[in-house]
């Protein structure tokens, strides 16, 4: 079985805030970015546990993130906002 990465969901508001989606149900392991920081496309940003398997959650925009809205060990759904990045 190969490993393949997955790609997070990106939603769009008005407000130009863009939120990173988790793509499974899953578990928060690490969070790697804070409130503040500037995040490039492809950057890392979390990782968590799904199916048994680390899967690093990564950004598909540039900006500032704006929100966390997880913390590590907390469990979520697909599609859960994860970080809101403007």
């Amino acid at each position: 079985v190969k490993n393949e990465p997955v790609q997070p969901k990106t939603s769009v508001s008005s407000a130009n805030i863009k939120s990173v989606l988790s793509p499974l149900p899953g578990v928060i392991l690490d969070v790697k970015v804070k409130e503040g920081d500037k995040v490039a496309k492809g950057t890392t940003v979390l990782v968590m546990e799904a199916m048994k398997m680390e899967n690093n959650i990564a950004t598909e925009c540039e900006g500032v993130v704006s929100s966390v809205k997880v913390k590590n060990g907390q469990s979520v759904l697909q599609n859960e906002v994860l970080i809101e990045i403007q």
